[in-house]
């Protein structure tokens, strides 16, 4: 009994050691351990000690929602707060990332908060602000706009605008999502004045007052480019938004990105690199309104489609019955998402690739199933450059793969590998592979491999 006695006493005379065992350590590696925590959950750990009371400070970032208080002057209170503390101890603020949501009669608090940091040499800063009404936008500070520590920016449903004076010297990073522009000008400036930009992401958002994007960059490497609807304007969206106009001077650009019907874009640029890899949200067939005036949209994307002619890597989602397409001559990689209902016009889309080497077939929205593949005509790649070809079949549309893959193996002459993937039960491995392997082949040294439940390779 005794002994049990002096283990315990022992066991609780040891808690302390161990729990001075942490709070000995470096201020340095102290923080580092903090800032793999929340924001939130690190500011707790002031509670535990007075040694503990201030060390959150060391950590050089901020992460917070405001969802994750009880209000949004819970909110700004704590903020508030922290970057006083900051202030008085005279810490690194080297990163802020911020999810705002707020009422159109809350304070505004942002402008403030991005003009603090801004003079304190952030590298790293990130405002989201939700579902903010136009009206109620918060205004970037001019200081933000000549900080020379910024390497990542990404201002989401903010006013930009107001300074004659631009310079971001380090900026490597910046995404512009929904945001309102004192006018065109302002953001052609406000590209061309980041030296070392490398990647560019514009969401854009109706009446942000810029009718043509000029993105001149000598050191551009990507650019990603969307359309965000009004919000609960999805139809307006559509037939009631201007063509968005884009003129391009980025002679070292690598990966173009447009997450939008590109029939809504006009390509004012003379040229487009063939080493560009060129990624494309989609084409839709439709009529539409513009300042009253009733437009087809093949016109728009039949034109887009030339402007990027002589790229050689391609990823487009294909979903209207579109031709004539121009001539892809240098192409090489294809990666393209097939609506079932338009299977019928992928020999339009081949026919346009004589040089064809590779393509990644994504069979998409089962609307109706089809399983009909009628004769089609053998487009030049399949006789003279296709190597590889891959079928991914999304559910219920298995057995239209199962047709694509036996068209592509019959009349492919230098095919190297063929793969077919599917998700669903529809057909079993050892079928799919017997029936394949019973067609008669245009090349003989093709190799096989089904995904299905199971995983088997010939």
């Amino acid at each position: 009994m005794e002994e049990s006695k002096e283990k315990e006493k022992g066991t609780c005379q040891e808690l302390p050691s161990r729990r001075d065992m942490i709070s000995n350590l470096p201020d340095s590696l102290i923080s580092h351990m903090l800032s793999c925590l929340p924001t939130k959950e690190a500011v707790r750990t002031s509670v535990l000690s007075t040694r503990w009371k201030s060390l959150w400070i060391l950590v050089p970032s901020l992460r917070l929602a405001s969802h994750d208080f009880p209000d949004y002057n819970a909110f700004v209170s704590f903020l508030d707060k922290s970057l006083d503390l900051y202030r008085e101890e005279n810490s690194c603020l080297h990163k802020l990332e911020l999810v705002i949501r707020k009422d159109d009669n809350d304070q505004s608090c942002v402008t403030r908060w991005i003009d603090y940091v801004a003079t304190r040499k952030v590298k790293h800063l990130d405002v989201e602000c939700i579902l903010v009404r136009r009206e109620f936008l918060e205004v970037v500070p001019l200081n933000l706009y000549t900080c020379e520590s910024l390497l990542y920016l990404r201002l989401h449903r903010v006013l930009l605008g107001g300074s004659e004076s631009v310079s971001l010297p380090r900026l490597k990073t910046m995404c512009l999502e929904q945001n309102v522009y004192a006018d065109e000008a302002f953001l052609q400036s406000f590209i061309s004045s980041c030296p070392v930009l490398e990647d560019l992401r514009i969401v854009r958002r109706d009446n942000d007052n810029v009718k043509i994007l000029r993105v001149h960059s000598q050191t551009l490497t990507s650019l990603t480019l969307g359309f965000e609807p009004p919000d609960g304007h999805m139809l307006y969206h559509y037939f009631d938004r201007e063509i968005l106009e884009l003129f391009m001077d980025s002679p070292r650009l690598k990966y173009l990105n447009f997450n939008d019907d590109v029939s809504k874009c006009q390509i004012l640029s003379n040229f487009i690199s063939p080493s560009v890899k060129v990624n494309l949200g989609g084409v839709r067939y439709m009529s539409y309104y513009s300042d009253g005036v009733v437009f087809s949209n093949l016109q728009v994307a039949r034109s887009f489609f030339t402007c990027i002619s002589r790229v050689k890597d391609l990823l487009m989602d294909f979903c209207m019955k579109f031709e004539p397409l121009p001539q892809f001559c240098d192409l090489s990689c294809l990666e393209a998402k097939v609506c079932l209902v338009d299977v019928e016009t992928l020999p339009t889309l081949l026919e346009s690739c004589p040089n064809l080497n590779s393509i990644v077939l994504e069979l998409t929205r089962p609307t109706i199933i089809t399983e009909q593949i009628t004769v089609w005509a053998v487009p030049q790649c399949l006789l003279s450059t296709l190597e590889f070809v891959e079928i991914k079949c999304c559910c219920k549309a298995e057995l239209v793969g199962m047709k694509l893959a036996k068209y592509f193996a019959e009349n492919s002459v230098f095919l190297k590998k063929l793969v077919l993937r599917w998700r669903g039960y529809v057909l079993e491995e050892d079928s799919v592979l017997r029936d394949l392997l019973a067609l008669s082949w245009g090349s003989s040294t093709c190799q096989i491999e089904v995904r299905g439940p199971l995983k088997r390779i010939v």
